[in-house]
C-alpha cells in the first residue's frame, strides 16, 4: 500500500500544471498579427466564453480561457499568444486592479451582431471598415435603405455607416465624374431605389433613413462613421425638411436663404458650420479640414489622448493602441475643424498644431456614436479606382486598430459610469 501511495504522489507531482488562460499582448514588441488578434477575440465571444480586456496593459491585451481550440485558431490565424497559469494571471490582475495603475480590467461577454450600411453591390472605390472586418474575420450583414425604414437595425448592435452622402448630392461627385458611367449608374439606381421606397427625391429618403439611424442610436445602439458619412449624416440630420440640392442632383433649384434656417441643435457631433452651396466643390460644408489643411504628407500624424482606465473606461477603450501617435491619412471627410465640435463630443484623436480633430466620440440618448475622419488608414490618398489596400502588408496598423476597438465595444459589460 505504501508503494502504491509513493508511486501515486511521484505520478501527481510529476503531471505537467495545465494552464488557465491565454493572453493575447497587444504591445509593438510582442504582437505579430493585431488585427486578427481582435478577430480571435470576436471569435471567443462567440463560443459564449467571456474575455477580459486589460486596458492599458501591453497595449490593450486580451486575457482568454484557455483550451487548445483556442491555441490552435490563434496560430492558424499567426496570432502572437502566451499560456499563463493561474497564478500568473492572478498576478497580472492584482497589478491591474492597483490604484497607483491606470489599467483596468473590462469584461467582454457577448459578440456584437454587426451591420454595414452600404449600397448593394460594388462600389468603385472600397471600405476600411468592410476590408478589415474581412480580414479580422469577424462576420457583419450590409444593410441598406429598404432594411433601415423596415426597422430592421434592431437586430444589431453595431452599425457602420459606408462612406454614404445622406444630403442627396451624390457625393458632390458631380464636377468631375457626372460623365463617368459609374456615376450616371449610381445616381440612376438610387433614384430608382426612392422611387420605390415612395419618395420623389433620393434627399427625402435619405432624411428618413438618417432619421431611423438617429431613433437606433438614442435607443442604445453603437454607431460609427468615417469619412463623408460623418458630416454628411449631421449635416441631413440639421436639415431635415430643407431643401439644399441643386437641380442636377434632384432636379429643382435648392431652398433659397437656406443657410439660416440650419437647426444645429438636432445634429449629433457638429455645430455652427457652413454649407458648401457649388456643386462645382468636392465638398460638404465647413466642418471638414480637407481643403484648408498645413501639413504634408511626412509630418501627417495625430496623437490619441489619454484617460482614466478605472474613471473613463469608454474612451480608454476606444484608444486602446501600441503608439499614441497614429499616421494621418485623407479622404472627402479627412478631419473636422475643432471649433465646430461640440462640446459635449470628445476628442478622442487631434493634430493640435493645425487645429484638427480625427476621432470624437459622443453619447445620444443611450447610444453611442464615433466619427473617424478619413478614408483608409493605410492608403494616405485613396482616389476612386485605386487598388484596395492589401491589409496582409499592414497586420500591425495603428489607425486599424482604432476601427477594431469599436467593433469590440458593445461586447463590453455595461456598469456605472464614475463621472
Amino acid at each position: 500500500m505504501r508503494k502504491i501511495l509513493f508511486f501515486l504522489a511521484i505520478f501527481l507531482f510529476t503531471i505537467p500544471v495545465s494552464a488557465s488562460y491565454i493572453l493575447i499582448p497587444m504591445d509593438a514588441e510582442s504582437q505579430k498579427e493585431h488585427l486578427k488578434a481582435y478577430g480571435i477575440t470576436y471569435w471567443t465571444l462567440e463560443r459564449q466564453q467571456k474575455v477580459k480586456w486589460l486596458l492599458n496593459y501591453r497595449g490593450g491585451s486580451f486575457l482568454l480561457p484557455d483550451s487548445e481550440e483556442t491555441r490552435k485558431e490563434c496560430k492558424i490565424r499567426g496570432v502572437s499568444f502566451e499560456i499563463l497559469s493561474n497564478a500568473k494571471a492572478d498576478q497580472i490582475l492584482t497589478e491591474i486592479s492597483s490604484p497607483s495603475q491606470n489599467m483596468e480590467a473590462v469584461v467582454l461577454e457577448k459578440a456584437p451582431r454587426i451591420a454595414v450600411y452600404s449600397p448593394k453591390g460594388n462600389q468603385p472605390w472600397d471600405d476600411a471598415v468592410t476590408m478589415v472586418l474581412t480580414y479580422a474575420e469577424i462576420p457583419y450583414d450590409i444593410v441598406y435603405d429598404e432594411e433601415v425604414l423596415d426597422e430592421q437595425l434592431l437586430l444589431y448592435d453595431w452599425l457602420h455607416l459606408h462612406h454614404e452622402d445622406f444630403t442627396g448630392q451624390y457625393g458632390k461627385f458631380y464636377r468631375a465624374y457626372r460623365a463617368a458611367p459609374w456615376y450616371i449608374e449610381n445616381k440612376k439606381d438610387a433614384e430608382a431605389l426612392a422611387s420605390k421606397l415612395g419618395y420623389a427625391k433620393v434627399s427625402e429618403a435619405k432624411r428618413d433613413v438618417a432619421l431611423k439611424i438617429r431613433n437606433y442610436v438614442i435607443g442604445g445602439g453603437f454607431m460609427f462613421a468615417m469619412c463623408s458619412a460623418t458630416d454628411s449624416y449631421d449635416i441631413a440630420l440639421a436639415v431635415e425638411g430643407i431643401d439644399i440640392c441643386e437641380t442636377m442632383f434632384d432636379g429643382d433649384p435648392s431652398e433659397p436663404g437656406y443657410q439660416s434656417k440650419i437647426e444645429y441643435s438636432k445634429t449629433f457631433a457638429f455645430k455652427d458650420f457652413i454649407l458648401e452651396r457649388s456643386p462645382m466643390v468636392y465638398e460638404f460644408s465647413s466642418i471638414d479640414m480637407t481643403r484648408r489643411r498645413k501639413v504634408i504628407k511626412e509630418t501627417d500624424y495625430f496623437s490619441l489622448m489619454d484617460y482614466s482606465a478605472k474613471w473613463d473606461p469608454i474612451p480608454c477603450m476606444l484608444v486602446q493602441n501600441h503608439t499614441a501617435l497614429v499616421k494621418g491619412f485623407m479622404g472627402q471627410t479627412t478631419s473636422f475643424a475643432r471649433e465646430e465640435v461640440k462640446a459635449n463630443v470628445l476628442v478622442m484623436g487631434e493634430n493640435k498644431s493645425n487645429g484638427e480633430a480625427r476621432y470624437i466620440h459622443g453619447i445620444k440618448g443611450k447610444g453611442f456614436f464615433t466619427f473617424y475622419g478619413g478614408h483608409d488608414p493605410e492608403d494616405y490618398q485613396h482616389r476612386v479606382g485605386d487598388a484596395k489596400t492589401e491589409l496582409a502588408l499592414h497586420p500591425n496598423s495603428p489607425g486599424y486598430r482604432l476601427i477594431l476597438n469599436n467593433v469590440l465595444f458593445p461586447a463590453a459589460k455595461k456598469k456605472k459610469q464614475k463621472t
